[in-house]
């Protein structure tokens, strides 16, 4: 089995008297919209279980760096501080051994149960071996079970000319949702309208007039008023965008302070993006981060390191993350995201063979 890849995650026994000797939680109000109580629970991406009224329940939406919310229905929530309102009833307490009415479920990860959720613990290397095809069976396996697995891109994935095989995966089926930022998508248009990528040709040749062809793509797309509307008026005809719309694969393109244009479906408020990429995060049963360092931290912050399936049961969340640099898999390693199998390699090698092991997983389910 690949690290961090489909492992089943059994619940503790509640009814051992190690738990039944627990406390509840203990609640505290919000003195205020968007400030937590002194004290607050601050979660982790594991899976989390809170003592109300003597049950041991799971907070609705996990993540890492959220607080503990009991709302007026007694449902229970991991919020995001800024989102809690002023009087909602918030977890306290820093024990994640059940003594204070939390318990955080380490056992999983080894070790029996003594690690701690720490950052800054990763060992990754290029010269782990990478299986590809226990990725691609994944990846089928996520599609056959009407899972929703999100990409996340850097424009590297464009230059690289892995283009086509990310538009191969939309159109076949085995993307749930875009998360990318302005130039994924600007130059991917580019290509569509003018056969380069930052004025370079497909042999990587700089082209006559080429610096500005992307500001002329993104000029195209703002006459057109939206992305959806280019491909609908025939002024975009391929890529991933196309396939995107075509395939009504949601995604979600966030600006950043260095962006050209940008294409008028950037979400350009970072707040408002990252609300928009946690909509996405939340339905998440599988993560694939290749090329982005922004990006796929942000991400990683957003994402439980399990999938509740529909009878109960947990499963980790199958993330792998991509880049030529393991400095880029280390730091989203370091920022809590454990779970995340790192692929040390160039987007393009990585885009081709995943494809080429994906295709022979489907031929040999057809066989």
């Amino acid at each position: 089995m690949v690290a961090g890849v489909s492992t089943s995650i059994p619940h503790p026994d509640f009814a051992a008297e190690r738990f039944t000797r627990c406390p509840d939680a203990r609640f505290e109000p919000a003195p205020a919209d968007g400030v937590l109580p002194e004290g607050f629970f601050t979660t982790t991406n594991l899976p989390t279980y809170v003592r109300v009224d003597g049950a041991w329940r799971m907070p609705r939406e996990p993540r890492m760096d959220g607080a503990l919310v009991l709302d007026a229905q007694g449902e229970l929530w991991i919020r995001e501080g800024r989102r809690v309102k002023a009087g909602e009833r918030v977890v306290v307490g820093h024990a994640e051994d059940g003594s204070e009415g939390v318990y955080v479920n380490m056992a999983y990860l080894g070790g029996g149960g003594e690690g701690e959720f720490k950052f800054m613990t990763s060992e990754v290397s290029r010269e782990k071996p990478i299986d590809y095809a226990q990725m691609a069976r994944v990846l089928v396996e996520e599609r056959e079970r009407g899972g929703y697995p999100i990409w996340v891109t850097g424009p590297a994935l464009v230059h690289s000319r892995a283009r086509a095989d990310m538009t191969w995966f939309i159109a076949n089926g085995f993307v749930g949702a875009l998360l990318a930022g302005n130039a994924v998508a600007v130059h991917d248009i580019e290509a569509s309208i003018f056969g380069t990528t930052l004025g370079m040709s497909g042999t990587g040749e700089a082209t006559s007039g080429g610096h500005g062809l992307h500001m002329r793509a993104i000029n195209k797309v703002r006459a057109a008023g939206s992305i959806a509307k280019a491909v609908e008026a025939g002024v975009i005809t391929n890529g991933i965008m196309h396939a995107c719309v075509v395939h009504k694969v949601p995604f979600v393109l966030t600006g950043s302070i260095r962006d050209d244009g940008p294409l008028p479906d950037v979400v350009t408020d970072n707040v408002g993006g990252q609300d928009a990429m946690r909509q996405h995060a939340k339905k998440a049963t599988m993560a694939v981060l290749v090329a982005t360092a922004l990006h796929a931290i942000a991400t990683g912050n957003m994402l439980p390191a399990f999938v509740t399936e529909k009878d109960g049961s947990l499963r980790e969340l199958a993330t792998i993350c991509v880049d030529s640099s393991e400095f880029v898999v280390s730091k989203l390693k370091d920022r809590g995201t454990h779970q995340a199998f790192g692929v040390v390699t160039n987007a393009q090698d990585f885009m081709h063979i995943l494809r080429l092991y994906v295709e022979r997983e489907l031929s040999a389910r057809k066989a």
